[in-house]
């Protein structure tokens, strides 16, 4: 019997398994936007428990793990499109935000991080001084 095999076949498949498709990613996905002082980011984690979710945040890089379980080996599957295991993304953020005061809620499958703008990075007001100019008029 022959077998004809495509290396860049296997290649792609490797690939989709490794990176994921726009169908199928394999990482979480993500949204991120500034609202007024605030960074906002959602993360999607569909029928991810929320005692399974794990935020970390060291320096400027905040972590992301969830888990998915597997299901039970006895089951027959017809279809399995969604991954299991353990997922993970790392943001890094820049130095304008407060990582100290970073606010986490998860619902509907959404995961938010709500990220405030330090205090040192909002643009303010300077005041501008003059020196006074105490003239005296000078009769001729």
């Amino acid at each position: 019997m022959l077998m004809r095999t495509d290396p860049f076949r296997d290649l792609d498949r490797i690939a989709q398994q490794v990176f994921g498709t726009p169908a199928r990613p394999a990482a979480m996905s993500m949204d991120a936007w500034r609202n007024g002082d605030t960074f906002e980011v959602e993360f999607d984690l569909p029928g991810i428990k929320p005692d399974s979710i794990d935020l970390d945040v060291e320096r400027n890089v905040v972590t992301v793990k969830a888990e998915r379980p597997a299901l039970d080996k006895d089951l027959e599957m017809l279809a399995s499109e969604r991954p299991r295991g353990v997922f993970s993304r790392q943001l890094v953020l820049g130095e304008n935000l407060d990582t100290e005061n970073i606010e986490a809620s998860y619902e509907a499958g959404v995961l938010r991080l709500r990220i405030p703008v330090a205090e040192k990075a909002k643009p303010r007001k300077i005041s501008i001084t003059a020196p006074s100019q105490d003239r005296e008029a000078i009769d001729p």
